[in-house]
């Protein structure tokens, strides 16, 4: 990882290594191993969330519980054409992907976009801004 100021820290994650191991980890259904990548003051947003889903997250025992429930919740997700956009600070990225879904309850096959901004810090994520489709995902999730 390059921290602020160009200096390396060699054998920790990068920002495109933690974003990959979060994509591949909610991929593969591993949402118990999630909260591990996330710093212990970690502070995720979720803008765009729709009730009882709160739009913050403080905390990586917070966030846990939050990856936990959405494991134990209905819906198969698999990421797809993802883009990962490097920016000026080293610490951030900017990533763009759809997530192709299957909610069991209604058998109902979705698709949604997604963009986060993620702030990664000694391999962990300490920042996330996460502008998911949350309307999108309560529809696939909706009888009838």
């Amino acid at each position: 990882m390059t921290r602020p100021g160009g200096m390396a820290r060699p054998g920790l994650a990068s920002p495109r290594e933690v974003f990959a191991r979060l994509s591949a980890g909610i991929s593969a259904g591993r949402w118990d191993e999630l909260a591990a990548l996330y710093a212990e003051d970690a502070v995720v947003e979720q803008p765009f969330a729709l009730p009882p889903a709160p739009p913050r997250l403080e905390g990586r025992a917070t966030i846990d519980r939050h990856f936990r429930a959405a494991g134990a919740g209905p819906l198969e997700l698999r990421a797809r054409d993802v883009v990962v956009h490097d920016t000026a600070d080293p610490e951030v990225i900017v990533a763009e992907y759809g997530y192709e879904g299957r909610a069991a309850t209604t058998g109902r096959t979705f698709s949604v976009a997604n963009i986060q901004v993620l702030r990664v810090r000694d391999g962990l994520v300490v920042e996330s801004r996460d502008y998911h489709d949350h309307a999108g995902l309560a529809r696939a999730m909706a009888p009838g």
